[in-house]
């Protein structure tokens, strides 16, 4: 690489500490090159030796260098400012350079006192790496300090938004790599700073690592003329910093000017702002662009063949070092390069010069409660749901909203909250078209751009966020909720399916700290599915899919919550619970259109705690006496089909002896034994009989219910209807009787299963078949359902 050397450059550091800052840089580097190689003799005593070499060689080079670099910097300002600060590591397997930095403070070892600070501890800290029964080689929940796991990329830059968001003393250094820099979700979250309110807010500063290339091809930013780069970023709305070049001394002396022109800045926009007690308009926010080698301080060559500031160096620079004693040479000559024994003491330990470098107590970014999110939790303020509820005393005779009542309910946690600033609603530009728009009784939509007169709802200082991504929502609240916080994800369900690997990576975070003491829970990851598959009246197939939820069940079953209220009640039950919940990802899927009412309130608490269970009001079976068929339903949506046709049933076949089950949570089908909401298999035969019909209507795809409850003794018995892939812009009845949910297709399935009956049974069956091909020509000719649709009530009084 072509040394840059600005006019502007000054010599921040005197010498001893430039001097200093250079060495703790090659412990940095030195510890994690030792990370990716060595399981033995840590301090090259004697000389490597080929068992002192692991056998498998894993682990990410390229740019750990770079991170560590970035690291000692801020290290500096942190120490000379006392500036709370986390590092967010995008080039997520860079995993050795964070490992290593937390150890030359002291976190790790607190973390986990068998790693000492001495020549063993370095061994064990050396062999764990990418090794069976260690640590993996990406920056992970192990990792002490880190708040965003390294695989996927594309997303930490989102993350460190959700992190500064309500932490106005909080500064998030990002590092972005370039090939990271490609993927869209990270495109786009460099609108982040639209969102972001430096009065309440804390700071980003997004430090954009080119080292110009990914596994084997050159990156497309690092290919990008300084001009252009300018231009891009000065579009985005940030002012950016460079530091170029590849000769160490230069480097520090333009890095510490840079981080001090970066941190110089951010205390200025805050402090104008909030002497001023607001924004009037969004600030240019500082930003880095640092352009060094891939590999820097690596070896150049191998083989012949260039490794340095090339692809080569992504990975492990030097193979084959166990078997090949040139290859084993070379490597402890880039070992010695770092000049170990002017770093650590004969014992191993780090020296004292050095170790007065890292920063003290929290103020260590490997050990700041922000980055341990749950030390920081507060339990949300609840109001009382109740006071919101329906009033329901004749089932199905109201209808209502759904969701308008949670925005009720999250209108009063929003006011309730307000002093906390702990609790905030993320969702694609949606949260009045899901009827949460109660919200804006006591907030706004937050947006730092250019806010007209005639603009609704919008203000620098909300608590509601809309942005038309996906990516963006969720990243922003995993930040939100991984340092210590609440809130909730609304989102129509079609769309939810663009986050599926953000979820995956949550939750397997989820699981994985399950099992550290030292990371404290944090608040769930909530999920509003609405706008949902049953109701797309005007927007069609495209917006017609309930697979996420299969989707969420794969995971670890003490994680994952699913949960399907059939009404308004049942949904305030379930909104307050999952707000006070932690350590999990709950899902809940409910409709914002008008649907019939079923339970008051203390009927619904009852129910939802249970999670399933009959509704005996609706049943018909006298008392002792088993029935002929099982009704049962999961989701708004299947639970009115499914009420219809009982009714139908008992009009045409009033000796037929149904029994009406509603599942709400529907982890309960599993047993108990594989989930912990899953009930006992003699609680599952008494509900749904051990060897009766049971015809089960289902918000999603059928074949979920049979892989939940497969193992239960009746599960030969259970005929699921769902969606079934058929769909388009029609009415909200037609698109139940396209996939075969609709009520005469259930009422039909219960007298066929259910043994017939005879003559009476088959006159039922032909006014069910005749209703259905009713139904087909009269919504084609009028273009909305029957009246006998519209116009349907429960007729039958409770008791």
């Amino acid at each position: 690489m072509e040394q840059i050397v600005p006019d502007s450059t000054q010599n921040i550091l005197g010498q001893e500490e430039l001097d200093l800052m250079h060495r703790y840089w090659q412990a940095a580097n030195y510890l994690s090159v030792g990370q990716i190689y060595l399981m033995n003799n840590p301090l090259l005593k004697g000389g490597l030796a080929d068992t002192d070499v692991k056998p498998r060689l894993l682990g990410h080079w390229g740019t750990t260098p770079g991170l560590n670099f970035i690291y000692v910097h801020l290290n500096r300002i942190i120490n000379k400012y006392k500036a709370s600060t986390i590092y967010i590591c995008g080039p997520g397997h860079g995993g050795p350079g964070l490992v290593a930095n937390a150890y030359l403070d002291g976190t790790y070892t607190e973390v986990y006192p068998e790693i000492t600070e001495d020549e063993e501890g370095m061994r064990k800290l050396f062999k764990q790496f990418s090794f069976p029964g260690g640590i993996p080689s990406h920056v992970a929940p192990e990792t002490p300090g880190s708040i965003h796991e390294g695989g996927e990329l594309g997303y930490a830059l989102v993350h460190a938004y959700g992190a500064a968001f309500d932490n106005p003393d909080l500064i998030v250094a990002c590092v972005v790599g370039d090939g990271e820099a490609e993927t869209g979700p990270l495109a786009a979250s460099w609108h982040s700073n639209k969102f972001l309110n430096p009065i309440n807010d804390g700071a980003v500063l997004p430090i954009l690592h080119l080292n110009g290339y990914k596994i084997a091809n050159p990156t497309v930013l690092a290919r990008m003329s300084k001009k252009d780069l300018t231009d891009l970023f000065s579009g985005y709305g940030y002012e950016p910093f460079y530091v170029e070049g590849n000769e160490p001394e230069y480097m520090h002396q333009r890095m510490a000017e840079v981080m001090e022109e970066c941190y110089a800045r951010i205390r200025e926009i805050q402090g104008t702002v909030r002497a001023e007690g607001t924004c009037y308009e969004m600030p240019r926010w500082p930003m880095i662009i640092l352009r060094s080698p891939k590999g820097w301080t690596g070896p150049k060559f191998v083989d012949n063949k260039k490794v340095e500031d090339f692809w080569r160096a992504h990975q492990v620079p030097i193979a084959e070092a166990r078997e090949n004693a040139d290859h084993r040479s070379q490597l402890e000559d880039w070992m010695r390069s770092y000049a170990p024994e002017k770093l650590f003491d004969e014992n191993g330990a780090l020296l004292p010069e050095l170790k007065a470098l890292a920063p003290q107590g929290e103020l260590r970014m490997s050990a700041n409660p922000h980055t341990n999110g749950g030390l920081l939790r507060k339990d949300l303020i609840m109001p009382d749901f109740r006071e919101l509820a329906v009033d329901v005393t004749q089932p199905g005779a109201v209808m209502t909203s759904a969701t308008k009542r949670l925005g009720m309910l999250l209108k009063e946690v929003m006011r309730l909250n307000a002093d906390e600033r702990n609790f905030r609603i993320v969702g694609p530009d949606e949260t009045a078209s899901n009827r949460l728009q109660d919200v804006f009784d006591v907030t706004e939509r937050v947006f730092m751009g250019e806010i007209l007169d005639y603009d609704e709802h919008v203000a620098r200082d909300g608590r509601v966020m809309e942005v038309l991504s996906e990516h963006l929502c969720q990243g922003w609240l995993e930040g939100y909720l991984l340092t210590g916080r609440h809130g909730l994800f609304s989102c129509y369900e079609a769309f939810i399916h663009i986050i599926d690997s953000m979820f995956n990576q949550h939750a397997k975070w989820l699981k994985t700290t399950r099992t550290m003491a030292w990371r404290k829970p944090i608040a769930s990851l909530n999920y509003l599915l609405t706008s949902h598959v049953w109701r797309q009246d005007h927007n069609g197939f495209s917006h017609q899919d309930p697979g996420f939820i299969d989707h969420v069940v794969n995971k670890k079953a003490d994680v994952v919550r699913t949960y399907f209220p059939p009404d308004a009640n049942t949904l305030l039950w379930v909104g307050d619970h999952v707000l006070r919940t932690y350590n999990r990802v709950n899902v809940i899927v409910a409709g914002k259109q008008p649907q019939p009412q079923w339970l008051s309130i203390e009927e619904a608490i009852v129910h939802c705690d249970a999670g399933l269970g009959e509704w005996k009001w609706a049943s018909n079976v006298p008392e002792g006496e088993e029935p002929d068929v099982v009704m049962a339903a999961a989701g708004d949506v299947p639970t009115l089909e499914m009420m219809a046709a009982v009714d139908l049933l008992r009009q045409k076949l009033p000796e037929m002896k149904v029994k009406v089950v509603n599942v709400v949570d529907l982890m309960t089908l599993q047993p108990k034994e594989e989930h912990p909401h899953g009930i006992r298999d003699a609680d599952f035969d008494a509900i749904f009989t051990e060897n009766k019909p049971v015809i089960f209507a289902y918000h999603g795809y059928p074949w979920l219910i049979h892989r939940l409850a497969y193992r239960r003794h009746n599960h030969n018995n259970i005929h699921v209807r769902g969606y079934v892939e058929e769909g388009t812009t029609t009415t909200p009845f037609d698109m139940v009787v396209q996939n075969r949910l609709d009520r005469y297709h259930l009422a039909m399935d219960a007298i066929e299963r259910a043994g017939g009956f005879g003559e009476r049974g088959a006159a039922a069956l032909n006014y069910l078949k005749e209703m259905r091909a009713k139904h087909h020509d009269y919504v084609r000719e009028h273009g909305q359902d029957m009246p006998e649709i519209l116009d349907w009530k429960w007729p039958y009084p409770k008791g």
